[in-house]
């Protein structure tokens, strides 16, 4: 006889694709089985990201009435990112925990109680963590790169093989809910507010996104890098520091031509008159363009940090003794 537990849980789901309509009853059913008979009060919170309402409503409408008066539909009226439509259903739900389960868990609706039991062990966000990740060869190499620049340029530390589900605590979730950000990329979001967090391993990989092609992620992804990474401005400074490089090196090599007529290669040449000062200049205006695009570059990164407007810090908890 399982055990009553005295918790509000929110249950968020997005209806993205067409092909979930047709889960959407299954995945409501084993839900509300589960929660009914482990926690005290729940709801669930849908998003539809603008598929067919009349769709949804038929898949809704044979389910028990106790299970309809528990749904609160948010309708999309334009199509919208996955982690946008996710936002959405985030910023209604009301719970104590909020659950995020993916249609992909439809048939394992019991991880609702393995995530709450886990949370219960001092974590606020506890996720589902895939062993694998089946992509193709070029999103492999993207996703590669990718995750590399976000750990080598910021102070995130994401999961790559996390999936979307996960429970996430009240607490948590009103830090979440305070980075109102244009290019929302939930995962970076979970671990700029911190919180303990946990992972839970299972077998489900992680599978390519049907609606959204290479160029779409990789213009995601270049997105998600100017907006939580200072890479372009590593970059940029690279690109000074290689600049004054071969600045120098060609004022050299001017100079050399023009007081032995052999270069640095040891080739012969004849001296023309005025081209090792004109060598010389372009060589440091050169140098000089990409130094003012760096410092650019830092005013540019201060201003888009201030700009987001982000918390300096986030309170966990006060303690008193």
């Amino acid at each position: 006889m399982s055990t009553v537990r005295q918790s509000f849980i929110s249950i968020v789901g997005v209806v993205h694709a067409h092909r979930e309509i047709r889960e959407l009853a299954a995945w409501l059913q084993g839900l509300h089985g589960v929660l009914q008979a482990n926690f005290s009060d729940y709801e669930f919170v849908l998003v539809n990201n603008h598929c067919d309402q009349q769709a949804i409503d038929a898949a809704i409408k044979p389910l028990p009435e106790a299970l309809r008066q528990s749904i609160f539909m948010l309708n999309l009226s334009a199509p919208v990112s996955r982690d946008n439509a996710l936002l959405a259903g985030l910023d209604r739900a009301n719970g104590d925990y909020t659950i995020i389960v993916e249609f992909d868990f439809a048939e394992n609706p019991a991880l609702v109680v393995d995530l709450w039991q886990k949370s219960q062990e001092g974590f606020d966000i506890v996720y589902l963590r895939a062993r694998e990740r089946r992509i193709s060869w070029r999103s492999k190499l993207l996703y590669r790169i990718f995750y590399g620049i976000l750990q080598k340029y910021s102070n995130l530390r994401i999961d790559p093989r996390a999936h979307h589900t996960r429970l996430i605590s009240r607490r948590a979730l009103n830090s979440l809910l305070r980075l109102r950000e244009n290019s929302h990329y939930l995962k970076a979001n979970y671990a700029l507010v911190g919180y303990n967090t946990a992972a839970i391993e299972t077998p489900m990989p992680l599978m390519p996104d049907a609606e959204l092609g290479f160029g779409h992620q990789f213009r995601n992804a270049l997105v998600v890098i100017t907006s939580y990474t200072t890479f372009l401005r590593s970059l940029l400074l690279w690109i000074f520091l290689i600049s004054v490089l071969v600045a120098l090196a060609a004022i050299v090599n001017a100079v050399k031509v023009k007081l032995t007529n052999v270069d640095v290669f040891g080739d012969t040449h004849e001296s023309l008159s005025g081209w090792a000062f004109t060598v010389v200049l372009m060589s440091v205006f050169f140098a000089f363009t990409c130094l003012n695009l760096y410092i650019m570059s830092i005013y540019l990164s201060n201003i888009y940090s201030e700009l987001k407007n982000r918390p300096l810090y986030i309170i966990e908890s006060v303690k008193r003794f």
